[in-house]
């Protein structure tokens, strides 16, 4: 950010020493605005030149005045320049503040988000998941980018986070990173919790966040049909990788897990519940939440399949994510399906499926480890099949209604 910037001497003539010198005051100048600074040196107003604002004489004193004046001014050009590489924002009372060792409370952006980001890491595993920490690095990162882009900066004040940073910053993102409106959306979420820990600490006054909207756009989130999930079921492969990452698809289709709770299930989460039946009880690696499912014979038989065959307590053979995307890929097209099939695929078929056959939001909330219901009524859509199903019942009560339509003779 360019600002003009002034620095010159000149005397205080109305306070006059006994002797007759007068003090030299130091006048700064930043964008119109004055801070004056005391030299701590004086003269005789017959040895000054206004004009230049130096002293003027071969004496000893006079050459030392100068040279002094000279010191203080390069110092004053080092701390203007020195607050323009560090924060952009310079002005003359912070600078007047720096020379006389006036210490300013400093608070920046990146500092306060690494800090904020160290923190979460140390509660990965308590309540923090390594999926969230990570989102927050990618975040930090992009913001420092976007400053040194923009700004040419290492990092900047919080209190210069205002409304135009934040559209600037979404503008970068869409644009120069390349990000759909909701990966956006997201950065901002979680740029928007740091502001709001510095407003909680009392480092900011105002947040700039007060009259900017963080946008999601309704996203269609596809999902399987009952007869696509049975055409995977009863096909049979010539590889015994692709069968299994088959059945943990299917396993996930029947149970919602999300990709890491089934790649962290482990024997002890399988448990026989207050009815009598085998339930998985466990917690979201994501959010924390716990998750209670009551266990249908599809996965059970899977489960069965793998009992005892891997170290460590583990009950599916779940390959890296990037690896079972892969393969899952290669199934659908020897199913012939022509949707992309990807893990979280089966997560949403799970909930759109169990909400179609008129399991209740709440409770397909509840198994998917869902804080809210709004976030359950994102993933399950109403299906074609559950609109005609009850439409019939409904025909059905209305059975005798139509008949009762008076027609002209």
């Amino acid at each position: 950010m360019k600002s003009t910037f002034k620095i010159l001497f000149y005397l205080k003539r109305n306070a006059p020493r006994k002797n007759g010198n007068v003090p030299i005051i130091g006048r700064i100048t930043v964008d119109g605005k004055i801070a004056q600074i005391s030299t701590k040196l004086e003269i005789h107003p017959g040895n000054w030149n206004t004009k230049s604002g130096k002293a003027v004489g071969r004496t000893a004193e006079i050459q030392q005045i100068n040279t002094l004046l000279e010191a203080i001014k390069v110092s004053i050009h080092k701390i203007y320049h020195e607050q323009q590489r560090r924060d952009g924002n310079v002005t003359a009372e912070k600078i007047k503040n720096e020379f006389l060792g006036v210490a300013e409370t400093r608070h920046n952006l990146l500092e306060l988000f690494q800090r904020h980001n160290e923190d979460v890491k140390k509660l990965i595993g308590i309540d923090k998941s390594k999926a969230t920490y990570q989102k927050y690095e990618v975040t930090r990162t992009r913001l420092t980018d976007f400053i040194k882009e923009k700004y040419n900066l290492s990092d900047i004040a919080l209190k210069e986070i205002n409304h135009l940073f934040l559209t600037d910053f979404e503008v970068y993102l869409r644009t120069t990173c390349g990000c759909n409106s909701n990966t956006t959306a997201k950065f901002m979420q979680f740029f928007k919790r740091i502001i709001i820990l510095a407003k909680n600490n009392g480092w900011i006054v105002a947040d700039p966040f007060v009259n900017y909207k963080i946008h999601f756009a309704k996203v269609d989130r596809g999902y399987l049909t009952q007869e696509e999930i049975e055409v995977i079921m009863n096909k049979q492969f010539a590889t015994k990788r692709l069968e299994q990452v088959r059945d943990i698809f299917v396993f996930s289709c029947f149970t919602g897990l999300a990709y890491i709770d089934a790649k962290n299930l482990r024997e002890n989460n399988i448990r026989t519940s207050f009815d009598g039946g085998l339930w998985i009880m466990g917690k979201r690696e994501k959010t924390g939440v716990n998750f209670n499912i009551p266990l249908l014979e599809v996965p059970k038989m899977i489960l069965d399949k793998y009992k005892g065959s891997l170290p460590n307590n583990i009950v599916l053979p779940v390959l890296s994510n990037q690896k079972m995307n892969a393969y899952l890929k290669e199934i659908g097209d020897l199913c012939g399906i022509e949707k992309e099939l990807t893990f979280h695929l089966a997560r949403h078929s799970f909930a759109t499926l169990t909400l179609s056959k008129g399991v209740s939001i709440e409770s397909v909330s509840k198994m998917l480890g869902h804080t809210n219901i709004k976030t359950t009524q994102i993933y399950a859509r109403i299906t074609d099949a559950k609109i005609s199903h009850d439409m019939a019942a409904f025909a059905g009560k209305m059975k005798g209604v139509e008949t009762k339509l008076a027609v002209n003779p």
